[in-house]
């Protein structure tokens, strides 16, 4: 079974031809997608703008799901009966604590590996991987930091915000830590889509990777 794994580099909504994609492997599963946030003030109002873009190509119903209010089984119930996942953005470490930390991880990785697609936005692109490295710009402490990922895909790092936030260093502090094959840096309004563990196409603002030392644009 394939896998589908759209990774954006900031805030929703979908990029125009990822809508397009992630909606085409969403058809025909007949079950609702599910969205998992951070439960914080005003998110319900903010919901449409994950929903909008795949709207317009026909998918209709959600499970919404804020966390860590709806239950850690209600989470996984609803996973089970999805054709496809978001995660949103926000603080990365506490989608890391949310889902990453519990029980939900296997379900999302077992439905993944199923061929339910699934698409990250800012934290939840930085939470798939099997390393998920967080800025200084994006915690508390203001340092770099890092913790296990979701496993979606491996032998892969990631920044988001990657041009908006500066974050060259960051990324290349990253790569000198790890030993990892693929390194990607994911700007704003800017998708990577992979295909079974593969980068197989972008869209929007740019994405980047550190090879060799030197920063290159994926074209």
């Amino acid at each position: 079974m394939n896998t589908h794994l759209f990774l954006f580099g900031g805030s929703p909504p979908f990029t125009k031809k990822m809508a397009k994609l992630f909606a085409e492997k969403v058809k025909g599963r007949g079950n609702p997608v599910s969205i998992l946030i951070v439960n914080r003030v005003g998110w319900e109002e903010y919901m449409p703008k994950y929903t909008k873009e795949i709207e317009g190509y026909g998918i209709h119903h959600f499970h919404y799901l804020p966390l860590p209010t709806t239950s850690t089984e209600q989470v996984i119930q609803c996973i089970k009966n999805s054709s496809g996942i978001i995660i949103g953005g926000g603080n990365t470490n506490l989608y890391a604590d949310y889902l990453v930390d519990t029980p939900i991880s296997k379900t999302i990785k077992e439905c993944f590996h199923s061929g339910v697609p699934v698409a990250g936005f800012s934290a939840g692109a930085l939470i798939s991987p099997s390393i998920c490295v967080i800025s200084p710009k994006d915690n508390k402490q203001n340092e770099f930091q890092f913790r296990q990922g979701l496993g979606l895909i491996t032998d892969h790092l990631l920044a988001v915000h990657f041009m908006e936030w500066n974050d060259e260093e960051h990324l290349m502090k990253a790569v000198k830590r790890f030993s990892t094959s693929y390194n990607y840096g994911i700007n704003e309004e800017s998708c990577a889509y992979f295909l079974d563990g593969q980068l197989k196409a972008t869209e929007g603002n740019g994405v980047y990777s550190f090879e060799q030392d030197l920063l290159v644009e994926i074209k």
